[in-house]
C-alpha cells in the first residue's frame, strides 16, 4: 500500500495528464458526430482483428483433431474404392454374374514414436490387437508406403519401417508394369533402391513407381517413389535403380494400416501347397 502511495505521489502529474487527455477524447467523441463515427469504426476494426486472431489460434489448436477425423474418413473412403475390391464370380461362364468382393480395409492410426537415423528403424502406432491389427499388415500414408507391422499389443503396434534392412516391398513401374524389389540401402531416409528390375525396362528419370500388389500386405497402385538414376552392376542381369521415396519419414503423423480380408485364405493355400517352405 505504501509503495502504491509513493508511486501516485511521484507520478501524479503524468497520471493527471493521462486522465485529462482521456476525458478530452471522450468529450470530443461524444459531442462530435464525425469523431464518434471514426472511433466506432476503429473500435470495430480492433475487435474484429482480435476475434480473427482468436479464431485462427482456435483453428490451429484444433488441427490435430481435424487431421485425425480426415484420416479416419480417408481410411473409410479408401476401403470403398475400386482397388480395395477383388474380382469375384459365382459363375465362371457368365460375365454378367461377375461382382466385386472387398479385399482391403483401412484402419486409421497415429504415430507415437518413430526413428529414421538407424540401420533398422521402427514406427510405433496407437492401434493394436483391440482394433484388429495383426503382424505383417502393411502400413501406408496418403503419400506412400510406411512399412510392415511387426509386434502387436492390445492398443499399440510396432512397425518395421521401409527404412529397415529386412523390409522388401514389391514395386513396379507405373507405365509398363515391370517390377522389382524395393529395399533401403541404409543411408538417406529419403531414398531407396529398386533391385532385380529387368534390363528390358525402358527407364526414364522421373518415372513413377507404385506397389505391384504381389504379396499380402499392400494393394496395387500405392505410390512408392520416382526414378532418380539406375545402373547395371558388373555380373548382374538386372538394374539397380535409385528411388526418391514419396513418404517423408521425418514427418510421419497419421497413417493407415491395411487389413487384407483374403489373408487367412491365401496363407492356408500357401501352407497346403508348401509355398512358404519352398527354397
Amino acid at each position: 500500500m505504501r509503495n502504491l502511495v509513493v508511486f501516485l505521489v511521484r507520478h501524479y502529474l503524468f497520471l493527471l495528464f493521462i486522465l485529462l487527455e482521456g476525458l478530452s477524447c471522450w468529450l470530443l467523441v461524444r459531442n462530435n458526430f464525425f469523431h464518434r463515427a471514426g472511433a466506432v469504426n476503429t473500435a470495430n476494426q480492433v475487435v474484429g482483428s482480435m476475434l480473427e486472431t482468436r479464431n485462427e489460434m482456435t483453428a490451429y489448436l484444433d488441427l490435430k483433431d481435424q487431421n485425425k477425423m480426415l484420416m479416419e474418413e480417408l481410411a473409410r473412403l479408401r476401403s470403398m474404392q475400386k482397388s480395395s475390391f477383388a474380382p469375384y464370380s459365382s459363375n465362371t461362364f457368365s460375365i454378367r454374374d461377375t461382382v466385386f468382393r472387398q479385399q482391403y480395409e483401412y484402419i486409421a492410426g497415429q504415430v507415437v514414436d518413430n526413428t529414421v537415423n538407424r540401420r533398422n528403424n521402427f514406427v510405433t502406432i496407437n492401434r493394436g490387437r483391440a482394433q484388429g491389427i495383426r503382424p505383417d499388415m502393411g502400413v501406408l500414408t496418403t503419400n506412400g508406403v510406411v512399412g510392415l507391422v511387426l509386434n502387436v499389443s492390445d492398443n499399440f503396434c510396432t512397425v518395421m519401417s521401409l527404412l529397415h534392412k529386412d523390409v522388401k516391398v514389391s514395386a513396379r513401374l507405373k507405365k509398363d508394369g515391370t517390377f522389382g524389389q524395393l529395399i533401403w540401402a541404409g543411408t538417406d531416409y529419403r531414398t531407396a533402391e529398386l533391385i532385380d528390375l529387368p534390363t528390358h525396362a525402358k527407364l526414364v528419370k522421373g518415372d513413377t513407381l507404385i506397389t505391384s500388389g504381389l504379396g499380402e500386405a499392400f494393394p496395387a497402385g500405392v505410390p512408392v517413389g520416382t526414378v532418380v538414376s539406375w545402373e547395371k552392376k558388373a555380373g548382374d542381369k538386372t538394374y539397380t535403380v535409385q528411388v526418391q521415396l514419396t513418404t517423408d519419414f521425418r514427418k510421419l503423423e497419421h497413417v493407415m494400416i491395411v487389413r487384407n480380408l483374403f489373408r487367412d485364405e491365401l496363407q492356408q493355400l500357401k501352407d497346403s501347397s508348401g509355398v512358404n517352405n519352398a527354397e
